[in-house]
């Protein structure tokens, strides 16, 4: 391998919930519930990030999950969030340290460009 065409990371400015407002946008992974799931926890929650995450919520059901739609769908969601000022993006690119704990095992990483 040459390490003069390793691939180069760089940081990014990216969006968080406003202070204040992370409880009415977290939701579990989007891999760990079903599409109806996903439609029964975000009833009456329009900052459910699962209209993000699981767009086809807000489409009729039967959706493909994986139809262009449904990307147009989350697309649009998440650009409504950051509008109504519920998600704010960072003012300056930054490298995220992230850490997952489950089942007594952890996992730490970084998100990057």
């Amino acid at each position: 391998m040459s390490f003069d065409k390793a691939p180069l990371v760089r940081p990014f400015a990216g969006m968080r919930p406003a202070p204040g407002r992370a409880d009415e946008i977290a939701a579990p992974p989007y891999d760990v519930v079903s599409t109806d799931e996903a439609r029964a926890a975000a009833e009456g929650k329009p900052l459910c990030f699962f209209h993000v995450s699981r767009a086809e919520i807000d489409l009729p059901p039967g959706t493909d999950p994986y139809a262009d739609e449904v990307y147009e769908t989350a697309a649009s969601n998440l650009k409504s969030f950051e509008n109504a000022g519920a998600l704010v993006r960072d003012a300056a690119p930054c490298f995220y340290v992230y850490r997952i704990t489950a089942d007594g095992k952890s996992q730490t990483g970084v998100a990057v460009s």
